[in-house]
C-alpha cells in the first residue's frame, strides 16, 4: 500500500530513516524544516505488512526515493512523479535511483553519477586569515550569478527560491571570498538537519582558480558546522576535488545519481 505520509507518521518515518541518516540526510533535513503538508513539498511512504519500507521526497520540482534493501516500488512511485507536471530532477542512492532507467512516459534529464562521502573529524582542517563573509538574501543574486558561470552545475529554475528559502529556514548556509566586488569564491550547506549537513555549490570564479580561496571557505564552512556536532556530506565526481576533500578528512561511504 503506498499513501501521502503525515506529521502522524514522524516518529515511524525518522526511525526508518535514521538507519542510513547520512544518505537520507536530504529528507531527514527537508521533513526537520518543512513537515509534511506544504505546498512545495510532499511525502509518500510505502507500506508491506503495515511496516514502512520505502519513502518518496517531492521536494519543489526534485525527486528522491529512499528503500532499504533494494525493496524499491519502481511502479508505483514511478506514477506520482510522471504525474508532476513540470520538468524533474530525480537523485538519490545508486543502486535505487537507476531502476527508473528506461521506464516509459518517464523522462529523466542527464545522468550524472557521484562518489558520496562524509566526514566527522576536523583534524585535517586549517585555519585562514582570508576574510570570508557569510551570504545573507541580498547576496543571491551574485551567489546565483558566479554558479550559473560552472560548467559543472546544471542550473534549477527554482535556485534563486531555493537559495532564499534554505536561508530563511536555516537548513543552508553560504559563505564566500570577495574580490574586486565580486564573488571569487564560494561554498554552501544545504538539508541541514539536526544530524547532518551536505557541502554544495563549492566553486571559483575562473579569473581566481588555483589560489586556494575555495578551499580557505570550505574549511571555514567545515569548521563552523562541525562545531555544532554535525557531520559532513558531499558529492564529487572530480578525482582533483575527490583528493582534496580527502586529504580534508572525508572518505567515500557510497554512490549517488542525478538526473538534471
Amino acid at each position: 500500500m503506498i499513501r501521502k505520509l503525515r506529521d502522524t507518521d514522524n516518529q515511524e518515518v525518522m526511525r526508518f530513516l535514521k538507519e542510513e541518516a547520512a544518505l537520507n540526510l536530504f529528507i531527514i533535513g527537508d521533513i526537520e524544516a518543512f513537515g509534511y503538508d506544504s505546498d512545495f513539498q510532499e511525502l509518500w511512504g510505502y507500506f508491506e505488512n503495515e511496516q514502512l519500507s520505502a519513502v518518496l521526497l517531492r521536494f519543489h520540482n526534485s525527486f528522491i526515493p529512499y528503500a532499504k534493501n533494494d525493496k524499491l516500488p519502481v511502479n508505483e512511485f514511478t506514477e506520482i512523479i510522471k504525474a508532476y507536471p513540470e520538468k524533474v530532477f530525480l537523485s538519490g542512492k545508486s543502486e535505487l535511483v537507476e531502476k527508473f532507467e528506461n521506464i516509459a512516459g518517464l523522462e529523466l534529464g542527464k545522468k550524472q553519477v557521484t562518489y558520496f562521502a562524509e566526514c566527522s573529524t576536523d583534524s585535517g582542517l586549517e585555519e585562514t586569515d582570508l576574510d570570508i563573509l557569510t551570504a545573507s538574501p541580498e547576496d543571491a543574486d551574485r551567489i546565483i550569478e558566479l554558479r550559473t558561470q560552472i560548467e559543472e552545475f546544471y542550473p534549477n529554475p527554482n535556485a534563486r527560491e531555493i537559495f532564499l528559502q534554505s536561508l530563511k529556514s536555516g537548513t543552508g548556509r553560504t559563505y564566500f571570498i570577495e574580490r574586486d566586488g565580486i564573488v571569487a569564491a564560494s561554498a554552501s550547506t544545504a538539508a541541514e538537519n539536526s544530524m547532518s549537513a551536505m557541502i554544495v555549490g563549492v566553486c571559483t570564479h575562473k579569473e581566481y582558480r588555483r589560489k586556494g580561496l575555495a578551499t580557505a571557505v570550505m574549511q571555514k564552512l567545515f569548521k563552523d558546522v562541525m562545531a555544532e556536532g554535525k557531520l559532513l556530506c558531499l558529492f564529487y565526481d572530480n578525482p582533483e576535488a575527490g583528493r582534496i576533500y580527502k586529504r580534508l578528512g572525508f572518505t567515500d561511504i557510497g554512490q549517488w545519481t542525478m538526473y538534471r
